[in-house]
């Protein structure tokens, strides 16, 4: 078992049932965790050492022939791998038993040195034919699923070539044998049926030679007689013949057969078939022997005895199996020889074969001889020529290789129907790549469905539009044919209803992505439409939110404003209230007598704006000549708590004059020149108010004239 280990690898399920003879499972092991690889490889090392077991012919017949020296470590060894006693081992080697009579009466004679060695190979044989065949099928049932959850399958064929060597015997006949079979069904399949499908179809075609090998079947196989018939017929017989016998029987039964032949210059006994790939000439000697491969049932019982699991398991001790053996020796049916298990396998193969779909690789031999570096262009020709590759050439290229049905190919190339020309009949050109151009291009019983016309009709533009202007006679013509069931085509046709699909397809490819990039930009702009009212929503209502908190914030100003304003006025009239209570009494004065009436005016008018308690000026001012003087003068008029209050002047010159509350002490003007700008300006005689606070203020108050 490949790709396992042989000491670890256990049966951890229920282990698959064995479709081999036995019919028995792998539940009669012994546990499962038994390492079955390891019994394995011990009963394969026992089949070894069996092999390396050998007799010396015995002195008396009436004894069983002895063993050579340095065999009885063999025999030993064995015996202990495969568990089976060691006397009985030998004894069953040496000794044959025969039953006869009614009553079965048990003889036992001694073998021959040749009847040993072959009961010796027939037993290693049984136990590898059984063991192969038991690891073949839980190989497929741990790898194959389930037969109800699949409905295809892949399977690998791999058989022996053609063999012809200089001593050919029953193993080269049944190889042969299977590959002439193999090359009828490769014949039948690929070259046989395709042209027989041509006729089915209507599809006027010249039919091309092939080597059919029926001729040599029909010698190897036929019935009623045959090679494979005789042969079982003298295994059936039992009789004592000689290869010459078996040689003049197999030439007087087959004679005027054509491929069978006789080699006049071989002085053994012979005959020769002409295979399909030459002629191979059979030895007689032995052949009868070597097809009975009689497996004795003395062979068998030691096998069921055997004490290791595995061979209990492939060599169950059945008595119903023993009834029947026996009831089969009372009436004598012949066993099942070589060529009859090899004919039936053959034919179970062929079903597989011809219910899949097969693909052939075919090996070609450079040279006879098998010399590397060595080719003979004549034996690889000639073998070509046998296995028919030669004439699947010539049908290929000269037919229609690739076969649609009506329906898939409707399915697969109608988006070509767009292609049809609006005037153009195009059935008239459509004729295969070889033949005359009249042929037409379906069959005359075809009945085509109006899809696969329009299809048809639109070939000559695809060809027009794929082949060059300098060509026109092949514009006039399509490698295609139209039978009644299938669409028949060339590798070229097929390639260019393939590029013209694609082109079809890419042109149906680039209006979807015309359609999806439209629907793609009208989805962004209206995104984007939608996005510009989002924006325009978001401003209009942050605008909103703003000017509300500027309302909201002027609103606050304002009412701490009028806020401000009340103080103020609340702060004006209490001091004009204390003013209101002190009497204005206006002293007389010569400066105000000597004054004319207008500057009389303007002092009186001066006096009642500016209050007491006050900063009467929001900046200072520049008093110069006769305006300082009735500053002065106004202040020196101004009422005051105390009668004797002096208002003192300093020199006549320009500076600041600055009018506060009513001094408790003598007034001083400090005059100098004020850094602010129009400070020095004294405003008009006309404007009789004062700006700033100042008005503020005395707003309650209108000057009177004085």
């Amino acid at each position: 078992m490949r790709g396992t280990s042989t000491s670890s690898t256990r049966f951890a399920k229920e282990p698959p049932r064995m479709k081999g003879s036995s019919g028995t499972s792998l539940r009669e092991l012994p546990s499962p965790g038994y390492p079955i690889q390891k019994t394995t490889w011990k009963v394969l090392a026992g089949l070894l050492h069996l092999g390396n077991v050998h007799f010396t012919d015995s002195e008396d017949e009436a004894q069983p022939c002895q063993l050579m020296d340095g065999t009885k470590v063999s025999v030993r060894t064995s015996a202990s791998l495969l568990h089976l006693q060691e006397d009985l081992l030998l004894e069953t080697m040496q000794i044959r038993t025969i039953k006869a009579g009614k009553q079965q009466q048990v003889f036992r004679k001694p073998c021959s040195r040749a009847e040993c060695d072959t009961r010796r190979d027939c037993l290693a044989k049984l136990i590898y034919a059984r063991l192969f065949n038991w690891l073949v099928s839980v190989i497929n049932s741990s790898i194959c699923a389930d037969s109800s959850s699949w409905t295809a399958f892949i399977g690998l064929l791999d058989v022996y070539g053609f063999e012809s060597f200089p001593d050919n015997s029953l193993e080269q006949l049944c190889i042969n044998y299977a590959n002439e079979k193999l090359q009828q069904h490769f014949v039948a399949h690929y070259l046989k049926a395709q042209q027989e499908e041509y006729a089915v179809e209507g599809l006027e075609w010249s039919f091309v030679n092939y080597q059919d090998n029926q001729t040599c079947l029909d010698l190897l196989e036929g019935s009623p007689i045959s090679i494979c018939s005789l042969i079982n017929e003298e295994c059936r017989l039992n009789r004592p013949s000689s290869a010459a016998q078996l040689q003049s029987r197999i030439e007087s039964a087959l004679a005027g057969k054509p491929c069978l032949g006789h080699n006049k210059l071989s002085r053994e006994p012979s005959f020769v078939v002409v295979h399909f790939a030459g002629p191979v000439r059979y030895h007689t000697e032995g052949l009868v022997e070597k097809n009975k491969d009689p497996v004795p049932p003395e062979l068998t019982g030691l096998l069921q005895q055997s004490q290791d699991p595995l061979l209990m398991m492939l060599f169950p001790d059945n008595p119903e199996e023993k009834t029947q053996e026996e009831l089969s020796g009372q009436s004598r049916v012949p066993a099942l020889t070589v060529v009859s298990k090899f004919k039936a396998s053959l034919e179970q193969l062929l079903q597989v074969l011809h219910s899949t779909t097969p693909h052939y690789i075919r090996c070609i031999k450079p040279n006879s001889q098998s010399k590397p570096q060595t080719f003979l262009q004549k034996e690889v020709l000639s073998q070509l020529e046998a296995c028919g590759l030669v004439e699947t050439i010539h049908i290929s290229a000269a037919g229609f290789p690739i076969r649609v049905s009506h329906q898939n190919f409707v399915e697969r190339y109608k988006l070509l129907r767009r292609l049809r020309p609006r005037t153009s009949s195009g059935l008239q050109g459509l004729c295969p790549a070889r033949g005359p151009s009249e042929q037409p291009l379906c069959a005359k019983d075809a009945t085509l469905q109006p899809p696969l016309q329009d299809i048809l009709h639109a070939l000559p533009a695809l060809i027009q539009t794929a082949t060059t202007p300098s060509d026109p006679a092949e514009t006039t013509q399509v490698p295609l044919y139209c039978g009644r069931t299938k669409i028949f085509m060339t590798d070229s046709m097929l390639e260019l209803l393939e590029c013209g699909r694609a082109q079809m397809l890419e042109q149906c490819a680039r209006c979807i992505q015309c359609g999806w990039r439209r629907h793609q930009l009208q989805k962004q702009k209206k995104q984007r439409q939608a996005a510009v009212l989002i924006q325009a929503a978001i401003r209009s209502w942050l605008t909103r939110k703003h000017i509300q908190r500027l309302h909201i914030a002027a609103t606050v100003i304002k009412r701490a404003w009028h806020k401000w304003r009340i103080r103020m006025a609340c702060l004006a009239a209490k001091e004009l209230d204390g003013m209101e209570e002190k009497p204005m009494t206006q002293t007389p004065s010569s400066l105000s007598s000597s004054l004319p009436p207008a500057h009389t005016n303007l002092l009186g008018a001066i006096i009642h704006l500016w209050p007491l308690g006050l900063v009467l000026a929001n900046s200072a001012v520049g008093v110069r000549g006769f305006q300082r003087k009735l500053v002065a003068y106004a202040c020196l008029r101004l009422p005051s708590s105390s009668p004797s209050n002096n208002i003192q002047t300093a020199q006549d010159q320009a500076g600041i004059t600055s009018i506060r509350a009513l001094p408790q002490g003598s007034i001083k003007f400090h005059c100098r020149k004020s850094p602010l700008q129009y400070a020095d300006i004294c405003p008009e005689p006309s404007a009789s108010s004062v700006s700033g606070f100042n008005q503020i203020l005395l707003e309650r108050n209108r000057p009177v004239q004085v």
